[in-house]
């Protein structure tokens, strides 16, 4: 009779583990942007399939005194989903940054990025770097934030 306790405790306890794992869903990333430090955000859309090859890509307007440069990180892959962000600078400065990928697998992904976003946005604006403290609650997605914004930043050459 001990034994049919133990047994279907540990089977319990390994369902009750196996249905908290969370599985990485490709559902389609949303956009937030912030310009000009500004806090303000909300969904502008979704991303096509491909768009982070992970090399980044350099868009917009270039010029020899450094007008306007609109710069794309790399795609960074979390634990929750590929985070990525698009950096345009103007005169050498960061003047907005937009998350063109973010995890959205279910609501609490998008609760949790729908707060984060713009205050890793206005941080980094603010900083006019990567060197960012993370947003508590969102470790996962500040870290890809950070390392994709770096991969821009780096495209720069800043």
């Amino acid at each position: 009779m001990r034994r049919a306790v133990i047994t279907a405790s540990a089977t319990a306890a390994g369902v009750v583990l196996l249905l908290s794992l969370k599985p990485h869903d490709a559902a389609p990333a949303h956009a937030i942007s912030s310009a000009n430090g500004g806090g303000a955000a909300g969904a502008s859309g979704t991303s096509g399939a491909g768009t982070g090859t992970g090399t980044g890509a350099t868009d917009g307007a270039q010029s020899a005194d450094g007008a306007t440069r609109t710069l794309t990180g790399s795609a960074v892959n979390t634990r929750y989903g590929p985070v990525q962000v698009k950096v345009t600078t103007a005169g050498g400065r960061i003047s907005r940054i937009d998350v063109i990928q973010y995890p959205t697998g279910d609501r609490r992904d998008r609760e949790i990025n729908e707060y984060a976003i713009p205050v890793l946005n206005q941080e980094a604006i603010a900083a006019q770097s990567a060197d960012i403290d993370v947003v508590s609650g969102a470790t996962y997605t500040s870290d890809g934030y950070t390392r994709s914004l770096q991969s821009a930043l780096d495209q720069a050459g800043e």
